[in-house]
């Protein structure tokens, strides 16, 4: 049983296999946190510690106890206007305009199995790998009715949190703000470890302390964004990769959020993750119900490694689904550095015909192939093959592809709309645009109302008109420009258009999935704009970053690690100079950088040299060979890349019998001194062999002292070393 209700004091106890999270409905109704950390028994209501606060209220049920604050206490759901001034989840506005709620405890329940949310992704389980527990909240006055949801993985030391709001009294109500899940804890010394970046830069490590007021990310984009990554770390001051308690939130969601931490007055710190409040005020008619998207909660007691494993592992078997949630990826090579716009069908043919002779799987036609497409000015939105480019139908191209015995893949950006296209002409409205203001475009494009159902009907058969013309295993799904000018003219409430809009991209790729069960989806939103856990319900991988530089990859590919598995990250060898930094770097690097994801390459085969298409074809060789390992093994981060002139990771099978490990050198001095990289993950007590050299090494000394890397002329200059365990 690993929810355990202790009735007398209505104390819930949950707890997975190395964890313990504890609450208790109160005297009053109110429900406060009691613990969260490190797996224990018995009760820690003792935490809890009562005093006249100057300045903060007393709700009317304390009587004339000054003791009793919500402004002190830790919640679950803390609410707007009951006393407590710190950051809320919760904040209704009523009928009348009033702000305030109220949540009391009402009962609960708890289930066999793991909740699902209605129209939105979430972690999914089985009977026998999880329990949910519900506890219902109300606010007597409004009518307000909560059901708390709580779905706890034991073995996986996963606890998910998400929340039913639902009108229950007579009049219409708004929800301001509505975030499932906060973490209150009344002491600790935290940092707060949070990946920001930009549109080529995505995800980079930053560590804060958490110190008096509030530390927030966030996106205004309708997007998860480039910008802030949704999910974030709060660390004790002194954990490390292999010591030390740390928590992990990470939403599954895809749009404008919000993340804070907080420390407040009495040095207590609150962390909250959940929708933003900004450009948000969704309608509730009486009886209607909003589900607060869900946030998955993590602890490790053993440093920031095993924090990463338990969200990789809950990622990759239990929130990603279909044919290629465990099964291998096909290396691909895609038309957009190759060619960008410039292409016709026999462009494309000889890209494949290249790919063949290579070993590689897949050839993927990029943007450009569709209506009136020569560049990025026009065209987007009308999902009608341009024969005349191609030179022939798309079924006939596919075939001749496919004959080669290569698959054939396609782009597309679905939610965007070019104002010079027939879609716009015909249907102006269905693009996002404030009455009487010019509208701001980004790449000379605008977005397109997915808040509207009829709009998602009409390009969902347009796309599926598209694939069903051939053989298509795999969809690159883009989204090249922040949202903007969000005026729907399908509703009157335009607080709730950018979620509607979400629930419309998630049904769309809802009913892709579901009618083309075999094709590959990968995400992409100019890289990595998109990449989140709420995606990976639907596109098992995503393209990590529009940069493929193997140097600035060694930093996003080692933020992008501490929340989501190899396994979800599109990673390609590109050419050179690299067109986003106009860097050389070698073959090898390249290659070995990319081999930290699903793996492919962004090139043109016809321009490179005899000696680097053997490369290539040695490169996919070794790729597959550690394709397992690389996919479902734990991922060990080695070294720092932002701080220490080497990034070097590994992966470790679960059995712990094989290692690849993998190091790029950075910037070469005169007379360096030796690198040594300490390994992490391996059994104690005995020995690892190298595969290429045939020398032993002991396990323990590896991870004590390391590996030296030997010295080679040049600049980033990678190494990988395959080994197996001697028993």
């Amino acid at each position: 049983m690993d929810i355990i209700l202790k009735e007398r004091e209505t104390i819930f106890t949950l707890h997975t296999k190395h964890s313990t999270y504890q609450m208790m409905a109160d005297r009053f109704g109110f429900l406060l946190h009691l613990y969260y950390g490190k797996k224990t028994s018995g009760t820690m209501e003792y935490l809890l510690q009562y005093a006249d606060r100057g300045f903060s209220g007393n709700p009317s049920d304390a009587g004339e106890d000054r003791t009793y604050s919500m402004d002190a206490l830790p919640q679950e759901l803390p609410c707007q206007g009951t006393g407590d001034y710190r950051s809320p989840a919760i904040v209704v506005r009523d009928a009348n305009g009033v702000f305030g709620c109220d949540l009391r405890y009402q009962g609960y329940s708890s289930l066999k199995g793991k909740y699902a949310l209605e129209k939105l992704p979430a972690v999914y389980a089985n009977e026998e790998e999880a329990e949910t527990l519900e506890i219902y909240l109300k606010d007597s006055v409004m009518g307000l009715k909560v059901a708390l949801l709580y779905g706890v993985l034991p073995e996986l030391d996963i606890i998910t949190r998400s929340a039913r709001i639902t009108n229950g009294g007579g009049q219409k109500i708004y929800l301001e703000k509505a975030q499932a899940a906060c973490l209150d804890f009344v002491g600790g010394d935290f940092d707060l470890i949070r990946f920001y970046g930009r549109h080529a830069m995505e995800r980079l490590f930053e560590r804060t302390p958490v110190s008096h007021g509030v530390l927030g990310i966030g996106s205004r984009r309708g997007t998860s964004s480039h910008q802030y990554n949704p999910m974030m770390i709060l660390a004790g001051s002194d954990t490390t990769e292999d010591f030390g308690s740390c928590y992990a939130m990470s939403f599954v969601y895809s749009g404008n959020f919000k993340g804070e931490a907080e420390k407040d007055q009495y040095n207590q710190t609150r962390a909250l993750l959940g929708l933003s409040d900004e450009q948000f005020s969704y309608p509730l008619l009486s009886g209607e119900t909003f589900v607060a998207p869900e946030t998955v909660l993590t602890y490790s007691g053993k440093g920031l490694s095993q924090l990463s494993h338990n969200l990789h592992k809950c990622f990759r078997k239990h929130l990603c689904r279909g044919k290629y949630q465990t099964g291998m990826r096909p290396i691909l090579i895609n038309s957009w550095e190759a060619a960008y716009f410039d292409f016709n069908g026999e462009t494309v043919f000889q890209l494949a015909k290249e790919a063949a002779e290579l070993g590689i799987d897949m050839v993927v036609m990029d943007d450009g192939w569709f209506g009136k497409r020569d560049d990025d000015n026009s065209g987007l939105g009308d999902w009608i093959v341009n024969e005349k480019k191609l030179g022939e139908p798309l079924e006939s191209l596919i075939q001749k592809i496919n004959g080669l015995g290569v698959k054939f893949g396609i782009w597309f950006e679905p939610e965007s709309v070019n104002e010079d296209s027939e879609l716009f002409r015909d249907h102006s409205d269905w693009a996002f645009s404030i009455p009487k203001r010019s509208p701001v475009r980004a790449r000379n494009q605008l977005i397109l109302d997915f808040s509207r159902k009829e709009v998602v009907d009409a390009i969902f058969d347009k796309v599926c008109g598209i694939l069903d013309q051939g053989n298509i295993e795999y969809i690159k799904w883009d989204l090249n420009r922040s949202l903007c000018d969000c005026y729907s003219a399908g509703t009157r409430d335009q607080g709730r258009v950018m979620h509607d809009y979400v629930l419309g991209v998630y049904d769309f790729l809802e009913r892709l999935i579901q009618r083309y069960p075999n094709v590959l989806l990968e995400g992409c939103s100019g890289g990595g704009g998109r990449f989140d856990a709420g995606m990976l319900y639907y596109t098992p991988q995503i393209w990590c970053s529009d940069n493929t530089d193997a140097l600035d990859r060694t930093q996003i590919q080692y933020g992008t690690s501490f929340g989501y598995p190899v396994s979800a990250v599109g990673s390609h060898v590109s050419a050179i100079p690299n067109h986003q930094t106009g860097r050389f770097t070698p073959f090898a690097t390249r290659g070995i950088t990319a081999m930290a994801g699903t793996f492919g390459y962004e090139l043109d085969p016809q321009k490179l040299s005899e000696e680097e298409k053997e490369e290539i074809k040695k490169q996919i060789l070794e790729y597959r060979k550690y394709a397992d390992l690389i996919q479902e093994g734990l991922y060990y981060r080695l070294t720092n890349p932002f701080t220490e002139n080497v990034g070097a990771w590994a992966f470790v099978s679960e059995d712990r019998t094989r290692v690849l490990f993998s190091a790029v050198a950075f910037l070469p001095h005169g007379n360096m001194p030796v690198q040594y990289i300490r390994f992490k993950g391996l059994r104690e007590g005995c020995s690892y062999v190298d595969q290429a050299s045939g020398q032993a090494y002991a396990s323990d000394a590896l991870m004590e002292c390391g590996i030296p890397l030997p010295f080679r002329m040049g600049d980033y200059q990678a190494y990988q070393m395959y080994f197996e365990i001697v028993e």
